[in-house]
Parts: C-alpha cells; sequence; structure tokens
C-alpha cells in the first residue's frame, strides 16, 4: 500500500525522509558508542604525573598523611594504566629534595622518565619520597616541556595532584598555556588534595580541576581524570538547511583550541553511507570553536565535549545557490566576478561564471569586470533555491590604430559620458569586448603636439557582433 502526501513537494519530502532517518540514527548511535572500550586506537598517549612532595603533604588528611593517600591511589592507577600497550607513563616530583627554609624554587625533578612497562618503578620511587620542601608549581610544568620527547602521534598529559598553591612567585597559568600553544601538552588537569576552596579559583586559569574533599574523593577524582584523558569520544555535526534538516554537507570544518587558538582538526562534512553526517573522532580534552567554512563562514564557540560519549552539535548553516551565465556566446567563459556580502567592500568570493556555488542565505552585491563594470546590488540568496542572473551578450570591436597615442574609451548614457578604460595602442589591431550600448573613443597620437589633433569616435555595440573602427 502506498500513501501519497499531496501537500508535499518531491523535494521536500526527500528532506523530510532524510530528516526521520537522521533523527533515528541519532536516537540508536549514542547507545551503540557508550560501550566503547578506553582509547584502542593506535594514537600513544603518554601522562605526566607531577606529584607535589612538599612539606605540607605530610599533614593528616582523613586521619592519614596526604602523601601516603597519593601514594596509595596513585599506585593502584599506574597498575591498571600499565595494562593499555599504547600509554606511557612518567612521574615529576618537586618539593623533596631541599627542606624549608630556605625556600628552592628549582626543587623539581623527573624522577621516572616515559618508558612502557615502569609502572613498579613509579610506585617503588614514590615509596621513597619525603614531603620537606616549597611548591614550585610553575616551574615544575615548564621543566615538564623536556620530559617529553619529540612524538607526532602522540596526546600529551600532565596530570598535577597538589596540596597547594604556587609558592615561588611564577605564573603556572602563563607557562601551561605556553606549553599549549607549542603543542607540547594538552590542558592539564589538576586534582587537588584537600584543597581549601578559596584557594581553588587559583587553578581554574590552568585546566580541568578537581577538588577531592576526602580520601575516598580522591579515588573517585583521579578515576575520573583517567577516564576523561583515555576514552574515545566522537562527534557529529550537523549543518542545519533553511527548512530545519541537517542536509547541509560538503563542507570544510576547521577546529580550533579555543584556549590557544592552535589550529587541532580539519575535516571536510561527509554524508556518510546511511545519509546522515559522519561520525568524527576528536581530542576531549580540549574546548573548540569550530569554523564552518560556508560563503561567509560560520563558528561555533566553545564547544565542550563530554568524554567517552557521542555528541552532536547543530550548526544553522542556511545555503542557496549563486549562477551566473551569459544569455548567448561564450565571450564571458572564464571571467571571475567578485561577491561581497551587503554593504562590506571586503571580497567574499571569486567566482566563475556558469559554476554555481552556495552561499549562506542573505543579501548579497556582486561585481562583474565586464565592460563597462557591471555592479549588481542587494541580489538575494534564499534557502534551497538557485538564484540565476543573466548577462547580456557582449559585443566585439576592433580598433585599428596607425601610431601608439593617448586612447581613453567611454561609455554614454543620457547624454553623459562616463570614464571606463585605457587603451593600449601598442600594437596596431586592438579587440575589445563591450555590453551593448553607447561609446566614445577619444584619441590623440603620441606624436601630435596640439589639442586640436585630438579624435573622438562615437559607436555603438550590439549583442553578438562584431565591428572594426579605424582612428587616425
Amino acid at each position: 500500500m502506498s500513501v501519497k502526501l499531496p501537500w508535499m513537494k518531491k523535494k521536500d519530502l526527500k528532506k523530510y525522509l532524510t530528516y526521520v532517518l537522521n533523527i533515528v540514527m541519532l536516537t540508536i548511535v549514542p547507545y551503540v558508542l557508550t560501550g566503547q572500550q578506553l582509547n584502542d586506537n593506535n594514537e600513544k598517549t603518554r601522562i605526566l604525573f607531577i606529584l607535589d612532595c612538599s612539606q605540607s603533604m605530610s599533614g593528616h588528611w582523613d586521619n592519614e598523611r596526604k602523601i601516603d593517600i597519593a601514594r596509595r591511589f596513585l599506585g593502584r592507577t599506574v597498575d591498571s594504566l600499565s595494562a593499555f600497550e599504547n600509554v606511557e607513563m612518567a612521574l615529576r616530583v618537586y618539593g623533596h629534595q631541599s627542606v624549608v627554609p630556605p625556600q628552592d624554587c628549582n626543587d623539581t625533578r623527573l624522577e621516572v622518565p616515559f618508558a612502557t612497562g615502569n609502572a613498579y618503578r613509579i610506585k617503588r620511587k614514590m615509596l621513597s619520597l619525603s614531603p620537606r620542601g616549597t611548591t614550585p608549581i610553575a616551574n615544575s610544568l615548564a621543566a615538564s616541556a623536556n620530559d617529553f620527547s619529540p612524538c607526532s602521534g602522540c596526546r600529551n598529559v600532565v596530570i598535577l595532584i597538589t596540596d597547594g598553591i604556587e609558592a615561588c612567585d611564577g605564573d603556572p597559568c602563563a607557562v601551561a598555556l605556553e606549553l599549549q600553544k607549542q603543542g607540547i601538552i594538552l590542558k592539564p588537569f589538576i586534582i587537588g588534595i584537600g584543597l581549601n576552596p578559596e584557594l581553588e579559583a587559583s587553578f581554574n586559569c590552568l585546566g580541568n580541576i578537581y577538588n577531592a574533599s576526602t580520601a575516598e574523593r580522591f579515588e573517585e577524582v583521579l578515576d575520573i581524570v583517567i577516564t576523561h584523558a583515555l576514552t574515545e569520544t566522537s562527534l557529529q555535526v550537523n549543518l542545519i538547511d533553511g527548512f530545519g534538516f541537517p542536509s547541509e554537507t560538503n563542507v570544510p570544518m576547521s577546529f580550533y583550541d579555543m584556549k590557544t587558538g592552535r589550529l587541532r582538526y580539519n575535516f571536510i562534512h561527509t554524508m556518510n553511507q546511511r545519509g546522515v553526517p559522519d561520525t568524527l573522532r576528536i581530542d576531549p580534552l580540549l574546548d573548540y570553536r569550530i569554523k564552518i567554512h560556508t560563503m561567509p563562514p560560520v563558528s561555533v564557540q566553545n564547544l565542550q565535549l563530554a568524554p567517552g560519549k557521542h555528541n552532536t552539535v547543530a550548526v544553522d548553516v542556511p545555503q542557496g545557490t549563486l549562477l551566473i551565465k551569459q544569455e548567448r556566446g561564450n565571450q564571458y567563459k572564464d571571467l571571475q566576478f567578485i561577491v561581497r556580502q551587503r554593504g562590506d567592500m571586503k571580497t567574499l568570493c571569486r567566482q566563475k561564471m556558469n559554476e554555481g556555488k552556495k552561499y549562506i542565505t542573505g543579501y548579497y552585491d556582486i561585481e562583474l569586470p565586464t565592460l563597462p563594470l557591471t555592479e549588481i546590488k542587494d541580489v538575494e540568496i534564499r534557502p534551497g533555491e538557485e538564484t540565476l542572473i543573466r548577462v547580456p551578450q557582449p559585443g566585439v570591436i576592433t580598433l585599428l590604430v596607425n601610431n601608439p597615442g593617448i586612447c581613453e574609451l567611454f561609455t554614454e548614457k543620457d547624454g553623459d559620458i562616463e570614464w571606463i578604460y585605457t587603451v593600449d595602442t601598442s600594437e596596431k589591431s586592438i579587440p575589445l569586448v563591450l555590453l551593448p550600448g553607447l561609446y566614445h573613443i577619444i584619441y590623440r597620437a603620441l606624436y601630435a603636439k596640439g589639442t586640436h589633433f585630438t579624435i573622438e569616435k562615437r559607436f555603438r555595440i550590439e549583442s553578438g557582433k562584431s565591428s572594426s573602427m579605424r582612428i587616425f
């Protein structure tokens, strides 16, 4: 049995069916992806633990020393991570070499470098640590740049575990930002061990901060951070057309780190074999600015992903098509015209004649480098429609010149003439492609030293016709 929908056009019916299919896939896909395992692709993740071993870490928290709590739970974590072949770990410690006073702001050291299978070395090193010094967080972050050897296919993650703030007048925020700009580390994780809530805000500029209020909460926070660092995350970008359907596609997209401005990914938006936007795999540790390279571009600010889940983002990019054709003939087949947003003199696009191109719906100004110049204002681009503009077929006139001279071309309209072109008279035969209309040539040979030697010629151009004119 078939059902007819007389109120719906064929093109709208197609969009409706695509929309329904998309809704179904949006309902199913997240449940399919929920069961994804931890980062099982070939990308290597390197996790540097920076552990606070300053004097304050010997203090008690939940009836146990903070350093002992950190040893126990961090030891369990590195044991768990050792099961992943594509994960490497390292341990940097600060505040464990020099007692205070005096304050040693260079008291930071890479105790266990990156390697596979080094969980035992990390745990053994932690057992030998004794809190005694100060808290040089900025210097430790700066030194961590040398802990990560160059690696083009690696994700570099820093997890800072501390119970206090910077004590050496350094600027951890500036250091972390510089490391991110250089692509050395991703946004750091900061785990506060019973950190004073008043001091917690000082870490917001660094990255993701998790303040544990109890020892049990510290273990939970550590698990959350590791999950966020390793879980594979997917994203679907729905480009919404002027009718509310996610049907727009085949558009380049750029993803920038919101914090550093650094370009992270480039994709071309694609519909997969099911006819819905394809799934992207991107790093969930960053907040993104997405630039959709439509004409003009459309941006999404501060996109935050939920790690380990299938995320979707909808972007309104209603588009229509602009096409300019010559009425007859092919004199303008290679002509490129300029498209600008209405009232804006900045060139948005150079488009070729006879080739349609999509633009965000709205109003545009068009400039065609014909002779004379053609300017079309307030051209409306409507969603899902083609805006067709036809340019009159030009005519051709060949100027025959015996001697080089000063030769200017004018167009005549309503009894007034307006300059449009300087004719190069270095050749004796000069073809000009002109739109239909009335024209004037004003010429004087270079050897003629009197104004009265000026020659004026008036002529008419008709569409599709060719003629010649001799200038003496």
